[in-house]
This record gives structure tokens, C-alpha cells and sequence, in this order.
């Protein structure tokens, strides 16, 4: 039987205050002029590491903190709540999960501790390609055995943060899809040095928001086969492994982003007065602020729930799917209340909302669009028939 706790416990609170002290250093302005140039907040990143917050999750005996994935989405609702962008971030703490559970003692012991420090960074995630999308068995980018290295050649599309990072976990097909039993077998996680590699074209695109997002193109790419992380061919099962953990944190972002906006929304509207009163005083002002607190509320218990089950080894996948879900939901609903109570002034970048209002949206998309785990929780929830 696991408990959940309905409160934090001191040393969460803790946590959360000195994220939120860090923040504070970064202002609007500061990420108004990222957002306005695409640019990476370094100066943020290397604050956050060097502070540790970013090894929170690695163990102690690598030089992390040693945390569980509830203090790690906290610290990401922390930066959000703060006006500032986890997105920067966040993949670091899942995507090194995927070299904790599964890769060799000598890779976790050559790259955790310089991770943990901030010497190497893991950002980036190639998984997702032009051709597959969401049906991640049928990527195209293979992976090819030759002496002791293997060949890559292929593409992959929206993989963030590529020039922010040394490191970068690849997924490729290592078995041709007919020679496998079944269409989830034959992938490989590879542990990229990006720095070392020839033959890797990076081109980014440029989003609706500040996200640091690239196109990847890999020509004969010869990758030592000791980048191998874990065994050939079950790459599919270790990246299905970190996903819960993935929506965890994503489903953090979110539940940050929608506190701003309802702390935004009230003290906006508090203070503005037309007609003689606050516009607070309205219903048509004050009730879609309060369904988006409400809504917030409910989303955070659902992301609690899926932290605790994920931190004592528990089954959490319709947990962690429903917390991405209501989050961010519970986030856009929060956007939508706050850019209407501001009006014009929602519009307008120094007020933030615009920024904040972008940002959000991204993750009713992202990593996994909002109608792909309502047909999870349809099949494996209620039993019903698969949809797709």
C-alpha cells in the first residue's frame, strides 16, 4: 500500500523557496530579450546547476542529490510559478533516468558525477522523426553494426536543446523492422558525445515560442559501440520506462505556469478599476479564474499521486498520463483567464502573459498531445477498445 501525503513536508517547502530565490534573480526582462532573440537562458541554467538543483535526481554516490521525482517536479513548478521557463531544463532529470536504470556501471560512472556538476550537459532527446510522429516503431533512422562502432543514418525533428548539450540520448533501429517478431523490438538507445561525432547536420526552427528546437540529419554518423546503452535491440522498453517520468515533470511545468497565471490574474485584476470598482468584483472576471484555481488544484493532487507511485517502484502509468493531461489543461484554462482579465494588456510583452500564454500552450501538444492519452486512458483504464 502506498500513502500520499496530502501536504509538503518541510524540507519540500525549503526546496521550493530556494528555487523560487533564484528565480527572482531573473526577471521579465530578462526573459523578454531570450524570447525576443530565441536565445538560451545559460546564465539561468549554469545558476540552477551550480546551486544543484538540476542533480537533484541523480544519487547521492554520483554526486547528486539524491531526490525523488515529487522534489524534481517541484523544483520545475517553482521556476514556472516564477515567471521563468523550465523548458530550458527540465529533459536533463528524465533523460538521465534512462542512463541510471539502464546503462553500464562505466557510463554511469564517467558521465552522472560531471552531469551532476554541470561539466557535461544531457539535454537533448532524439526519438521523434518527419515520417513517425507519435507511432515511435516506426522511425527510420537506423543504427547499423560495423567492427566496433555503429553507422547512423537518418532524421529527427523537434529535438530541443541539441546546441545547448554535450551529450544527447538517440534512439535508432538496429534490427530491420522485418526481421523482428514484434514491431518493438529491433530499436537501440545510443549515449551520443556530440562533440566527438562527424557527419550530424543540426538546423533549428524557429517556434511560436522559445524553445530551442532543432532538425537533425545524421550522414554515416560512426558512433563507438560502447555508447550502446543497455542491450541491442530494447531500446523500446527503456525509452517507454522514462516516459512516466517525463509526464510527471511536464505535468510540473505545467502546474507551474497555471499558479502564474492565476497569481498574475488576481492581482491584476484586483487592481484595475473600471467603472468606479475593481474589475475583480465582476463574475465574468472572477469565476474563470476560480474554475482555473480549482482546476490547478485537481491537477496537482493527480501529479502528487503519480510522483509517489513513481518514487516507491509502484505502477503509475494512467497516473502520470492523467497528471500531464490536467495539468495542462489546468494551465490553459489559467492562460485563457488570465489574457482575458488583462484584455489589451495581455497582448502587450511587458506584461508577460503573451510570453507565458505561448509557452503553455506547448504542452497540450507535447510530449505527448492531450487526445493520445485521452485514448490510454480509454484503453487501459476503462477497457475499452483500441483506437488507433
Amino acid at each position: 500500500m502506498v500513502t500520499m501525503p496530502l501536504g509538503l513536508s518541510d524540507e519540500q517547502r525549503a526546496l521550493k523557496a530556494g528555487v523560487a530565490e533564484i528565480v527572482k534573480r531573473y526577471p521579465g526582462e530578462y526573459w523578454r530579450e531570450l524570447d525576443r532573440e530565441r536565445a538560451y537562458p545559460d546564465a539561468f541554467v549554469r545558476e540552477l546547476t551550480r546551486a544543484g538543483y538540476l542533480a537533484a535526481l541523480i544519487p547521492t554516490a554520483y554526486g547528486g542529490a539524491g531526490l525523488g521525482i515529487l522534489e524534481g517536479g517541484l523544483i520545475l513548478e517553482a521556476i514556472n510559478a516564477g515567471g521563468a521557463n523550465a523548458a530550458a531544463c527540465h529533459a536533463q532529470m528524465y533523460i538521465m533516468g534512462t542512463l541510471l536504470r539502464h546503462g553500464s556501471e562505466a557510463q554511469k560512472q564517467a558521465y552522472l558525477p560531471r552531469i551532476a556538476t554541470g561539466d557535461l550537459r544531457l539535454q537533448a532527446f532524439a526519438v521523434t522523426e518527419p515520417n513517425s510522429g507519435s507511432d515511435t516503431t516506426k522511425l527510420q533512422t537506423t543504427a547499423v553494426r560495423s567492427g566496433d562502432r555503429y553507422v547512423v543514418n537518418g532524421q529527427k525533428i523537434f529535438i530541443s536543446r541539441v546546441l545547448q548539450s554535450d551529450l544527447m540520448l538517440l534512439l535508432a533501429r538496429t534490427t530491420p523492422v522485418d526481421q523482428v517478431k514484434r514491431k518493438t523490438d529491433g530499436l537501440s538507445v545510443f549515449l551520443l558525445d556530440i562533440r566527438e561525432i562527424q557527419g550530424l547536420e543540426v538546423r533549428p526552427l524557429r517556434l511560436m515560442m522559445n524553445h530551442s528546437t532543432n532538425a537533425l540529419f545524421f550522414d554515416n554518423v560512426a558512433v563507438p559501440a560502447d555508447t550502446l546503452v543497455g542491450e541491442e535491440g530494447r531500446g523500446f522498453s527503456y525509452i517507454l520506462d522514462g516516459m512516466n517520468a517525463e509526464r510527471i515533470l511536464v505535468a510540473s511545468d505545467s502546474l507551474g505556469d497555471a499558479r502564474w497565471f492565476v497569481e498574475k490574474a488576481v492581482a491584476y485584476s484586483s487592481q484595475r478599476i473600471v467603472f468606479g470598482r475593481p474589475i475583480a468584483a465582476n463574475q465574468g472576471v472572477q469565476f474563470p479564474v476560480a474554475k482555473a484555481h480549482m482546476a490547478v488544484e485537481a491537477a496537482e493532487l493527480m501529479r502528487n499521486k503519480a510522483a509517489v507511485l513513481f518514487d516507491a517502484a509502484a505502477p503509475c502509468g494512467p497516473e502520470a498520463n492523467m497528471a500531464k493531461y490536467l495539468a495542462a489543461e489546468a494551465a490553459w484554462e489559467a492562460a485563457n483567464a488570465c489574457i482575458d482579465c488583462h484584455g489589451g494588456y495581455g497582448y502587450a510583452e511587458e506584461y508577460d502573459v503573451e510570453r507565458k500564454f505561448r509557452e503553455a500552450r506547448l504542452y497540450r501538444t507535447a510530449p505527448v498531445s492531450q487526445n493520445l492519452v485521452l485514448a490510454y486512458v480509454s484503453e487501459h483504464v476503462l477497457g475499452l477498445p483500441r483506437s488507433y
